[in-house]
């Protein structure tokens, strides 16, 4: 143990002696840690900033409908554009067929629309219409009121449940609930309030903007309009064969539904959350390849760096090597001594890599939350350690070999 502090001491007082030539030696290791954990903190971000704004497609859930996720380059963007939309027929005939999902549901979305109430108005609104099912298959947070009733949604009430921004835009600081707007000149009462989502990296549509209400009803209001999109939503059951499955089943009763032939292809697109997820993924994946090859050069030259820093610094000091062996120094104590002098500097340049990182977290915005973790900052030590150690065991093992005799000659 006595040893192991005096090899600390004195590695600390040739670092002390040399100030300017350390701080050199460690900026490759310094940059190179930047880099690396600068880099794994903003994927990491990144990653959960894209899961938010993907949680409302939800989990173990289906979307079908006439678009796919991922388009086929080979079928024309006209052929998606001609295929039927799901209907209410065929969504009561997946939900007696089907035995694979625990929920089915069917929603529309028309944009653009406007809301008022007295002198108040939001305008590019997105109206959604649901069937009775669509606060199971997907996540509807509300924090004000309530979700629809059955009566409500088969009878199609002029009822609706809004998104935080609109209840803000129309009503300013009063209660919502029971209050009256219009679109389209049909009026609504405000039944509930959707929890606020606040801003997602992706810009995708979130519970804040949209207007919910019965399917029935926005059928007859958007008669004579185009509707955007309907779509099917089946959630399975909380397992990855499942969903296999229950793909499967969808795909086998809509064909069949639909009357398309065995040889003719699914005019429908069955899709997965998943499938965005994976393309994000191989992003993120290539920002982390990126990351880790140029912080890897810096680190490559830091390395270097030291090791020739950590040979200069025992050749100055070989008669003082051959002074100490002389005085019965062992081979250990030596190679430790040198060994913790080049961890000590990397670990200096790694710590100083790490600091800067901690400014990157200035920049978070709600959509983008940065803050380094503590497995960062352990990483970063982590790697400059072993910097240290790659570029001292060289250095260290020749002095810890050199003969006493030797070494003091060398020094006279």
């Amino acid at each position: 143990m006595f040893f192991f502090k005096e090899s600390i001491r004195i590695a600390f007082d040739a670092l002390k002696q040399n100030t300017l030539r350390s701080i050199l030696s460690l900026l490759g290791v310094t940059v190179g840690v930047f880099i690396v954990v600068s880099v794994l903190t903003i994927v990491e971000a990144l990653d959960a900033s894209i899961r938010k704004s993907l949680s409302f497609l939800g989990s173990d859930v289906l979307y079908v409908g006439k678009f796919p996720w991922k388009f086929d380059r080979n079928l024309p963007w006209w052929k998606y554009l001609g295929r039927p939309n799901p209907t209410l027929e065929e969504l009561d005939f997946l939900e007696n067929k089907l035995r694979s999902a625990s929920a089915i549901s069917l929603y529309a979305v028309q944009a653009g629309q406007t809301a008022r109430y007295q002198n108040n108005s939001v305008s590019n609104l997105s109206v959604q219409g649901v069937t009775f099912k669509q606060n199971v298959v997907a996540y509807l947070p509300i924090v004000q009121g309530r979700y629809f009733t059955f009566t409500e949604i088969a009878g199609g009430y002029a009822v609706a449940i809004l998104g935080a921004n609109i209840v803000t835009e129309l009503f300013g600081n009063q209660y919502p609930i029971g209050k009256v707007f219009k679109i389209k000149e049909v009026p609504f009462k405000v039944i509930g309030v959707f929890e606020r989502q606040g801003e997602n990296l992706l810009n995708f549509p979130s519970n804040d903007d949209i207007c919910m209400i019965p399917y029935q009803l926005f059928t007859k209001i958007f008669a004579s309009q185009q509707v955007a999109s309907t779509v099917l939503v089946a959630k399975g059951y909380d397992n990855d064969n499942n969903l296999e499955t229950l793909e499967s089943e969808i795909r086998t009763l809509l064909r069949a539904k639909r009357g398309i032939k065995p040889l003719q292809e699914d005019n429908f697109s069955i899709n997965r959350p998943e499938m965005i997820a994976e393309i994000i993924q191989n992003i993120i994946t290539i920002l982390t390849i990126a990351g880790w090859f140029i912080g890897g050069f810096s680190l490559l030259v830091g390395c270097f760096g030291i090791a020739n820093i950590m040979f200069v610094s025992v050749k100055e000091r070989t008669h003082i090597i051959g002074i100490q062996k002389a005085l019965g120094a062992k081979n250990s104590f030596i190679l430790l001594q040198f060994l913790l002098e080049a961890i000590f500097l990397s670990l200096a340049g790694g710590i100083l890599g790490i600091v800067p990182v901690l400014g990157i977290s200035w920049f978070s915005t709600e959509a983008f939350l940065i803050s380094l973790s503590w497995k960062k900052i352990v990483l970063g030590n982590v790697i400059a350690t072993c910097i240290g150690i790659i570029a001292g065991i060289a250095p260290a093992y020749q002095a810890s070999r050199l003969h006493p005799v030797e070494a003091i000659r060398t020094g006279i």
